[in-house]
């Protein structure tokens, strides 16, 4: 993927290379980046571009200039005239509203994605996206009684039928309530994980990013501000200043080592030493992607003695980078894990932080959110 810059690195097969120009009215889109992650979030504040991006990939747009090609396939290309209309592109896509017949039941709705794809393509098992989703249950339904997020699923099911070779998802979750995300969330994640289709999703949710993406695009006013793997940018909390500077921080590996319920707490295992989190209806050795916003640490010097913050993780200041306003961005390596934590810059003077210097990150475990904890599989950070 596009490190930090936006620009293009390796030469691995990419799933999502994009290289565009638009105008559109007084707006300006230029983009440029390359993806080979599970779960591609396209992120920026409303106006940013990522609807026209977003469009411009599934063949609802065409671009001014530029390409676009998803899997070696050429989508567009300008300078060759190559315009593949949207409905050969073999694009799923999923908006915010579910956007069902009303008159079919969700069987009937999950099956009308197959008319689009010649039988001899058909390659998705209905049995298995039913399972992947959760919706057997519900086949005999009508899309007035289902709840938001089962609607949601079943437009994903739709999508997923007419063997899509990529799945866009412009904010799907962004209509429902909190209750409702978390009902769909750890869908979303076996879709990323075990859908086998590469998903490009869009969001203005830094909680909703640093739980579903493996990588990240930056849009800002039409333009890449940054791209790369999910737990390189969110580091990078200036990147966020517009619209989620609270949430953002570091994503770091773990598991479930064990469960103190006379507390109510779960112990999680991480290369930066033990969390001590709210308890986690987890089983012992689930492995689990973890969102440790800047915010939240507090630094010292020395090993803390007589305070109520159960984690303490033991690293060394990696970088200090200028933040917005009386802030700094402490970087740390904690046992591998990246963390960084966001502090005035009176406290890094006082404190005489420098690179190199050892360092005690403090997080309280009530810093941890039901959205800062979410279940992983090996290479998905």
């Amino acid at each position: 993927m596009a490190g930090a810059t936006g620009a293009p690195t390796d030469s691995r097969l990419m799933i999502l290379d994009v290289d565009i120009r638009h105008e559109q009215g007084a707006f300006s889109l230029q983009t440029r980046f390359r993806s080979d992650g599970k779960l591609t979030a396209l992120f920026g504040p409303s106006g940013s571009g990522k609807t026209t991006l977003v469009n411009a990939i599934g063949g609802l747009v065409r671009p001014d200039h530029g390409r676009i090609v998803v899997k070696e396939r050429v989508l567009v290309d300008t300078k060759a005239d190559v315009f593949v209309p949207k409905h050969r592109r073999r694009i799923g896509y999923v908006f915010q509203e579910a956007r069902l017949f009303p008159h079919l039941n969700v069987r009937q709705n999950l099956l009308f994605g197959r008319f689009f794809t010649p039988r001899r393509e058909r390659r998705a098992s209905f049995d298995h996206v039913v399972g992947l989703l959760g919706i057997g249950h519900l086949l005999a339904r009508r899309p007035s009684t289902l709840s938001g997020g089962e609607r949601q699923r079943v437009a994903i099911g739709r999508a997923l039928l007419a063997d899509p070779q990529l799945l866009l998802m412009d904010e799907p979750l962004a209509s429902l309530d909190e209750a409702r995300k978390a009902e769909i969330y750890p869908y979303i994640e076996r879709l990323r994980d075990e859908g086998g289709v590469p998903i490009v999703l869009v969001s203005h949710s830094v909680a909703e990013i640093a739980r579903l993406a493996t990588s990240i695009v930056v849009l800002s006013e039409g333009r890449v501000a940054a791209s790369g793997p999910a737990a390189e940018i969110l580091r990078h909390t200036s990147l966020f200043a517009q619209t989620g500077l609270a949430e953002a921080g570091a994503l770091i590996e773990a598991k479930v080592l064990r469960h103190e319920d006379a507390f109510g707490l779960t112990v999680l295992q991480a290369g930066a030493g033990l969390l001590t989190v709210p308890r986690l209806e987890r089983p012992a050795g689930t492995r689990l992607r973890v969102r440790l916003r800047a915010r939240d640490i507090i630094l010292s010097l020395r090993k803390p003695e007589g305070l109520s913050a159960l984690n303490v993780l033991p690293g060394v200041i990696s970088s200090i980078e200028d933040a917005e306003g009386a802030s700094m961005d402490v970087q740390l390596d904690c046992g591998g894990d990246r963390l960084v934590a966001r502090v005035t810059r009176k406290s890094v003077a006082e404190l005489g932080l420098t690179p190199g210097l050892p360092i005690h990150a403090i997080i309280k475990s009530i810093a941890f959110d039901p959205e800062a904890v979410a279940d992983t599989r090996p290479g998905t950070m």
